[in-house]
């Protein structure tokens, strides 16, 4: 039986993940601050066969993570960094708060998430983040949010090489622009329909995870035929 946990599961890619991997003979960890939500997916993938147990904590509270990973248990198979936030302001009108909330939750999240779970696992187990175009090239008005995805990667490609000996994969994923609802609340007129689905991301976690174990596939970038968005 494998044990995956998923931070952001509530919606969006962190959902679709969830659909991916779920079935009878895998047990899924599901993390989210939203609790209706968050049982959607749950419904979702125990309608599949597949066990769930929500996990409702606020990754921006380091008190709330370690809770977290106490309800973790003592084996997990796949850490999934999937919960992330955005900011998307002009520099001069950025916050310290902001600016802080934003690297809170998608970079110091993660490093707890990594640094208190490597424990738990055995050789063939994986760590998957989910990063973005952004962990690679610069946005206007992006400057914090890209700020946390090349801070993310770097941490990663770190990580990566100290976790080899024990046969511990770190597998980095780059999305381009993906239709979630995230976008329900970034002002501008931004291209949805021309833009990667959530299930794209989700094969490409479940096609990383079912590799055999001394085989990782370790970045993979997902783009529009036509280009990033």
């Amino acid at each position: 039986m494998k044990r995956y946990l998923i931070t952001g599961a509530s919606r969006g890619i962190g959902r679709a993940i969830a659909q991916k991997l779920a079935s009878e003979e895998v047990t899924l960890l599901l993390h989210g601050r939203n609790t209706d939500a968050l049982s959607e997916t749950c419904r979702a993938v125990e309608a599949i066969g597949c066990a769930a147990t929500p996990l409702i904590f606020d990754l921006r509270e380091r008190e709330q993570i370690d809770a977290l990973v106490a309800n973790v248990g003592d084996n997990i198979d796949a850490l999934i960094n999937n919960a992330g936030i955005a900011v998307v302001k002009p520099l001069n009108e950025t916050s310290l708060e902001e600016w802080q909330t934003i690297f809170a939750i998608n970079v110091t999240a993660p490093f707890l998430l990594t640094q208190a779970l490597v424990p738990k696992m055995q050789p063939g187990s994986s760590i998957v983040n989910v990063l973005s175009i952004a962990a690679k090239a610069g946005f206007a008005n992006w400057s914090s949010y890209c700020m946390t995805k090349f801070a993310l990667e770097g941490f990663s490609q770190a990580v990566r090489e100290e976790l080899r000996p024990q046969g511990i994969r770190v597998i980095n994923l780059f999305p381009a622009a993906t239709n979630t609802e995230i976008w329900n609340h970034i002002a501008g007129d931004w291209p949805r329909d021309k833009m990667m689905l959530p299930t794209e991301i989700g094969d490409a976690v479940a096609y990383a995870l079912s590799r055999p174990p001394d085989v990782a596939v370790e970045n993979i970038d997902l783009l529009n035929v036509s280009g990033r968005l």
